[in-house]
């Protein structure tokens, strides 16, 4: 029996063969060898007829145990399972592994030495092993050689659970047990699920150090100005991230210190339905022999691939190096942010197309972290269905919202940052009516409050949300500046506003007594006089 993992009292062992750190060309080739996935015209492995295409958030779990409990937010998204049940899916999915070829991949989560986490993913198939070796921290020779990890992520995707017989919901598992450090996913080939399931690890341990951290995408201007975008899957987070006149950090999560940026990975992981070489030409190329595509429709003849169509899923994924990305800052760090952005994807197509905002109004919109879930991010989501996802990235947070938006608050007023509110969803109407916002438009409204051009223009507030909205700016016509005069029904966009604000207000209810008053009093009009701290 060959034991590839041992944390306190965990074996996983199998009379098979283990893999360890295998090179990309060898994960890549074995993948095919295997029957995995096929190589596309571009270079890239193509894995499809994937058992759950997105997220599976309904089962996802943390392990209750005595010495966490009292620190998770606990509800909907943090569900908590028992011990016993936790250790008996354990134990079944150990035995599973025990007649398997096994992928193991030793790296880190964290590009700053002083706050990385030493992570194991143990794998059945070989692609995960790339997907890991691709998304997280690779290490050096050296550093393999006396690498301990502190985390182990296993993954076994083909053991399809059942709920009578193992008390599971699903055929699907994914427990996160934050005392005994360990990661269990069966029953799912997803592979977001093994970079977020670590997401969140570091979501609990860096915030006990009074370090931020983030579901943000990050990058560096030309004169060493780091900027920050928040935001869900779809609401253009990677795309806007990677920009051609600037250097990019990381795409999806990253910490803030004392020091500055880190960011948490070694790759992104971006959607790519509709992609074009001409409008996200960064992602197009990095698209290539190295990297991995999810779901994407090919020709089975000419290996070409059809962005376009979203037959299989909308949540189309590719996965590669950051340093596929030219220009990109190797290590992934940087200084402290000048510029904070918060992307929200607006269905219903009232708020401006950006829009500054105070600390306060920051933590308020932190907290809230309104967007539109868009098609195929998640199961069964087929159009942009409207959420509030605190910090915006709420089922990646075990503590509690206001934890994570004290310290946003903090990091705003020590190093004099400036945030913005970016609405990347519709305009001229809400979903069905409206357009979505042109992605040139977003850039140069983005390029314009970022190099500063719009620090000394005159902001006027919102009449119903109060954000802070520009008067002008280069570029752009001003008319599509303020949402409603992009609407030719303007009691339609009366009763909209009204609506998303109303929303706004129910949803900071359960928030509203750890929040603060000045916090409350940065939301929408009419808030102030609900239930303030």
């Amino acid at each position: 029996m060959k034991i590839v993992s041992k944390i306190d009292d965990m074996e996983i062992g199998t009379n098979k063969n283990v893999y360890h750190n295998l090179s990309v060309p060898r994960l890549i080739e074995m993948s095919i060898l295997r029957s995995e996935g096929t190589l596309a015209d571009n270079g890239a492995l193509v894995i499809n007829g994937l058992r759950r295409k997105g997220r599976s958030p309904l089962d996802r779990f943390i392990v209750d145990r005595p010495e966490i409990h009292d620190e998770i937010w606990w509800g909907e998204i943090n569900i908590p399972v028992s011990v016993d049940l936790f250790e008996k899916i354990l134990s079944k999915t150990k035995d599973y592994l025990s007649t398997k070829d096994l992928f193991v991949f030793d790296g880190f989560a964290g590009a700053d030495p002083t706050y990385r986490l030493p992570v194991r993913v143990i794998a059945e198939k070989a692609w995960h092993g790339l997907f890991s070796q691709t998304l997280f921290i690779r290490p050096t020779d050296e550093e393999l050689k006396t690498i301990k990890p502190e985390f182990t992520v296993i993954n076994a995707c083909d053991l399809v659970l059942d709920p009578k017989t193992d008390g599971t919901k699903s055929e699907v598992f994914i427990g996160v047990d934050l005392v005994k450090k360990v990661v269990l996913i069966t029953g799912t080939y997803y592979g977001g699920e093994i970079k977020k399931s670590i997401f969140s690890v570091m979501n609990y341990l860096l915030p006990m150090k009074d370090i931020f951290s983030m579901h943000c995408s990050a990058n560096i201007g030309k004169s060493g100005d780091t900027a920050l975008f928040f935001g869900l899957s779809g609401t253009g987070k990677t795309t806007l991230s990677a920009d051609p006149d600037r250097r990019l950090i990381g795409d999806d999560e990253h910490g803030w210190s004392d020091k500055g940026i880190f960011n948490f990975e070694g790759g992104c992981y971006a959607k790519v339905i509709k992609l074009s070489k001409e409008k996200e030409p960064q992602i197009w190329k990095a698209i290539r022999f190295g990297s991995i595509l999810e779901n994407v429709v090919v020709d089975p003849v000419t290996g070409s691939i059809d962005y376009n169509d979203g037959s299989i899923t909308e949540n189309t994924r590719a996965t590669y190096p950051v340093d596929y990305i030219p220009n990109c800052i190797i290590p992934s760090l940087g200084d402290h942010p000048k510029n904070i952005v918060f992307l929200t994807c607006d269905a219903f197509g009232v708020l401006p197309p950006i829009a500054e905002l105070t600390k306060e109004m920051a933590m308020f919109h932190f907290i809230s972290g309104y967007t539109s879930k868009v098609a195929g991010t998640e199961a069964g989501i087929v159009e942009p269905v409207t959420t509030f996802s605190s910090c915006f990235g709420a089922p990646f947070l075990p503590l509690h919202p206001t934890r994570y938006a004290e310290l946003l608050g903090e990091c705003l007023k020590k190093h004099d940052a400036k945030c913005w509110l970016v609405n990347t969803g519709w305009s001229g109407g809400g979903y069905g009516v409206g357009n979505r916002m042109d992605i040139a438009l977003t850039r140069q409204l983005l390029t314009s409050a970022i190099t500063g051009k719009l620090d000394k223009v005159r902001k006027n507030p919102d009449p119903i949300f109060k954000v802070l909205v520009p008067e002008e700016c280069a570029g752009v016509p001003k008319e599509m500046l303020v949402a409603k005069n992009t609407w030719k029904d303007k009691t339609a966009y009366d009763n909209a506003a009204k609506q998303l604000a109303l929303g706004f207000m129910k949803n900071f209810e359960q928030f509203a007594e750890k929040a603060g008053k000045e916090v409350i009093e940065a939301g929408p009009v009419g808030y102030s006089s609900r239930k303030t701290k």
